[in-house]
């Protein structure tokens, strides 16, 4: 058989009319394959050991030929046209839906994508070619695991590269339109006949081609198991094209499902406004992605350690395994899973057409945040609490896309944009977040409090003006009469506190009647900035200081060994502290990181109170014997530099280290958003809604 296709190939090089002779061997080997099911006795032959891939091969290789041969560029050859006029794609279809032999299926979708993918006439737009792909579409995606997803995902790519050349296809893909012939243009290829294009249960109409009535596709018929009668393509909002790919998407072999992944992509970034209408109205695109993300979060085992939680990192859509060199523990592979489809879904919404985006984003807000999410912020149950506040800070590190993140924002402080917890009206749940920053447990405050540092750290406006600045906007907390000052070094009145006194650093905070005078500064307000920064490096006493007996680390080094150790709770209150200070904000510089302003009565500002937590913290400390040699212990305890043992005052000795850090870590941000040879700074106030 292969010398006789060789021959007649040879011969239609050299012959007069060249299409006769591929077209009697094309027919030939379709009738090859149908008379297989009529002669065939044997159902357990794999369709791999019978002649049908061969006979199928060469009938691709006659199609592309005969194209390769045509004189008129664009126009369907009599192979081509009898492929479309006799519905031999649509038989192919019905036989792998059969699998029949066996391993059937898996011939026809490698038949459709090479036909698709090496035939340049654009096929898609006739309605035999587009009824059998949706058909085929319907055929695969819908069993996990099956034994054809290499060749599904195949298929489909073939499909969205098409659409990527021609995105109008799109729509007519989703849709399910029976085109009939692409827009008449001297420049554009011809089509099949209109009658012959849309022609659907009626008799074939006249060909050339040889006859192939009994022994042919009608005969087929009678060998094969019957077909009910399908749906019209595109019923009820159908979308398979969609469907398929998110089944895809699905699949436990890892270079299946990013394929998935990057076709389903491809189509929503390269969608029209029509397509990507009809994508978020009429297909179930946005519902079948963030089912699934809500299928996988509702996997993750309600038990995780929300230290397990924050370590995990590096898992993205194209690598959702957790990396093999991070230690494991129970819920690590559905952790990674999860975070992984989130972050497909963010990396969705950032690339698909805003239309698209706006409805996934209000999608996971909806099913995600608010019936999954919130419920378990707001339980009973402490563990419920501090698991989905972890898993929340993960999504919120991974979050990149900005409408997710608006509808993020959003869902955490509401929409509006003024304060985040009123003092009167029902409960927000930001109000309920901030409350459990105090909370009983230790473990939901830190975990609450590494949530909103999270949050602080987002490109997003509303977040710093509802948790902050709608408070300190007015200057509420400065006594009344206090004139604004034009710099924040010209504010050098200094808070009238019975431990800030003259001899508070040398005499363990023994009070004395009056504050020293304010220092003069000089006209470029180099000692200003100076004196700032030298009133945070004073707080702590020399003889609780134990930072310059040993190696400089820095406060980074505590904030990242404090996960799960005896003293994270405060140092993750200074973490979030130290993030607020950190904004260019002229209310949050002064009410953080200003000494000097004058108070009103009743109001404390960050360096009152950490005088009174030091003036505390030096009446406590008398009364620890050995004070000096244990605090340096600790210190290197919590360096890891000597092994950890259980000391008396353990937990005082670690916040008289943690709150030396955090005294040198305020002086270096002061001295960093003012340095003393930078340019003068004024304060003004900031345009309203501007951060």
């Amino acid at each position: 058989m292969l010398s006789r296709l060789g021959a007649l190939l040879q011969e239609a090089v050299g012959a007069r009319e060249p299409s006769i002779d591929l077209l009697e061997a094309f027919v030939e080997h379709w009738k090859g394959i149908t008379h297989y099911y009529i002669e065939s006795t044997d159902e357990n032959t794999p369709a791999k050991k019978t002649d049908i891939p061969w006979r199928l091969k060469q009938m691709l290789d006659i199609l592309v030929y005969e194209e390769r041969q045509q004189t008129a560029a664009g126009e369907a050859g009599p192979c081509l046209e009898y492929l479309l006029q006799h519905k031999i794609l649509e038989t192919l279809c019905t036989l792998g839906k059969a699998e029949y032999p066996p391993g059937m299926r898996q011939q026809v979708f490698q038949f459709f994508s090479k036909v698709l993918a090496q035939v340049q006439h654009p096929l898609l737009h006739y309605l035999n070619v587009h009824r059998p792909v949706q058909k085929l579409l319907r055929l695969g995606g819908t069993v996990p695991g099956s034994q054809t997803e290499k060749e599904e995902v195949q298929f489909t790519t073939v499909l969205c590269s098409k659409i990527q050349q021609d995105p109008a296809l799109l729509t007519y893909i989703l849709e399910g339109k029976k085109i009939v012939s692409r827009k008449k243009s001297s420049k554009e290829p011809t089509t099949l006949p209109r009658e012959a294009a849309s022609i659907q249960d009626k008799d074939h109409p006249r060909s050339k081609a040889p006859d192939t009535s009994p022994c042919g596709a009608r005969a087929l018929s009678t060998q094969l198991p019957a077909e009910r009668e399908e749906e019209p393509d595109g019923a009820a909002g159908e979308s398979n094209l969609i469907t398929s790919l998110i089944g895809l998407c699905k699949s436990k072999k890892g270079r299946v499902a990013l394929k998935a992944q990057e076709n389903l992509l491809l189509l929503v970034s390269v969608a029209s406004p029509a397509a990507a209408t009809y994508l978020v109205q009429s297909s179930p695109c946005c519902p079948a992605v963030v089912e699934h993300l809500c299928h996988l979060y509702q996997s993750v085992p309600p038990f995780l350690d929300p230290a397990d939680i924050a370590a995990l990192e590096g898992v993205s859509w194209r690598l959702p395994s957790a990396p093999s060199d991070e230690a494991s523990f129970p819920g690590k592979d559905a952790l990674a899973a999860f975070l992984g489809w989130f972050d497909y879904c963010d990396h969705l919404i950032t690339e698909a057409h805003m239309v698209v985006a706006d409805a996934l984003a209000k999608a996971v807000a909806e099913k995600l945040f608010m019936e999954i999410v919130q419920p378990h912020l707001l339980h009973v149950s402490e563990q419920s609490v501090l698991t989905s506040t972890a898993l929340l800070t993960a999504m919120l590190r991974q979050l990149r896309s900005p409408a997710l993140l608006r509808e993020a924002v959003a869902f955490l402080l509401g929409t509006d944009p003024q304060a985040a917890a009123p003092d009167d009206g029902p409960r927000t749940l930001c109000a309920h977040l901030i409350g459990h920053c105090d909370h009983l447990s230790d473990e939901i405050s830190i975990t609450t409090l590494r949530l909103f540092e999270e949050l602080l750290q987002k490109p997003h406006e509303q977040v710093i003006r509802s948790l902050v600045l709608c408070n300190l906007e007015g200057r509420h907390y400065v006594a009344r009469g206090s004139p604004e000052p034009e710099s924040y070094e010209d504010t050098l009145d200094l808070e009238e506190d019975p431990y800030f006194t003259d001899g508070f650093l040398n005499s363990s905070f023994h009070p004395s009647a009056k504050p020293p005078p304010a220092p003069a500064t000089n006209s470029d307000g180099k000692t200003a900035v100076t004196e700032i920064v030298n009133s945070f490096l004073c707080l702590v006493p020399e003889e609780a200081k134990t930072s310059a007996f040993l190696e400089e680390t820095g406060y980074d080094t505590y904030v990242h060994d404090a996960y799960g150790l005896p003293y994270s709770l405060n140092l993750q209150v200074t973490s979030v502290l130290s993030r607020l200070a950190l904004f260019p904000h002229p209310l949050i510089h002064e009410y953080l990181l200003d000494p000097y302003i004058n108070l009103a009565p009743g109001c404390r500002s960050l360096f009152s109170v950490l005088v009174r937590v030091i003036g505390d913290l030096m009446q406590r400390i008398q009364r620890v014997p050995q004070f000096p040699g244990k605090l340096l212990l600790v210190r290197k305890q919590l360096m890891g530099q000597v092994p950890g043992e259980q000391l008396d005052h353990q937990t005082l000795l670690q916040g008289v280290v943690v709150l030396e850090e955090f005294c040198k870590e305020l002086a270096a941000i002061a001295f960093v958003k003012f340095p003393p040879h930078g340019p003068h700074l004024h304060r003004s106030s900031p345009r309203e809604g501007h951060v």
